[in-house]
């Protein structure tokens, strides 16, 4: 009998600072009961170290996160990355960086299979809580790709 992979759902972000937090609000409103039982959902916020324990912990990881842009905002790419340095660098209102929580989950060594969700955002210095209507419109398309990338 094959195992089950477990899989795990993160989305990053600052709700404080408006689109930045796109991440944290893709994973509040994903239907769970659309999910398997293998998949978990965790609302990251904005990361730091005490996440590294989840990359020993799960075999796949789908992460959700803004990343500034000078193309159209709400724009949503889908990124492979094989080594931190794939990462895009990290927007300022995290504690540390994406790339640096990666770069040592790498150095120990227990980097999964991951799929980066990025939806492309123009200010992360806005203090609001509200996304922009181009970003919230882009959230039922993050969720799309998150069930074809988890096999729903």
């Amino acid at each position: 009998m094959k195992a089950i992979r477990k899989t795990l759902i993160l989305g990053l972000g600052n709700i404080l600072m408006k689109d930045e937090g796109v991440g944290v609000r893709v994973v509040e409103r994903i239907d769970k009961s659309k999910l398997p039982d293998n998949v978990d959902v965790i609302d990251g916020g904005t990361g730091g170290f005490h996440l590294l324990h989840l990359f020993s912990d799960y075999e796949k990881f789908v992460l959700i996160d803004a990343t500034l842009t000078k193309d159209k905002v709400g724009n949503v790419r889908v990124i492979k990355p094989k080594f931190a340095s794939d990462f895009p660098n990290s927007l300022t209102s995290h504690d540390i960086g994406l790339r640096d929580l990666m770069q040592s989950a790498e150095l120990l060594g227990d980097l999964p299979d991951i799929d980066l969700i990025v939806v492309d955002i123009m200010d992360c210095q806005t203090v609001n809580m509200e996304l922009s209507e181009e970003v919230e419109k882009s959230i039922p398309e993050v969720h799309k790709k998150i069930f074809e990338l988890i096999g729903v």
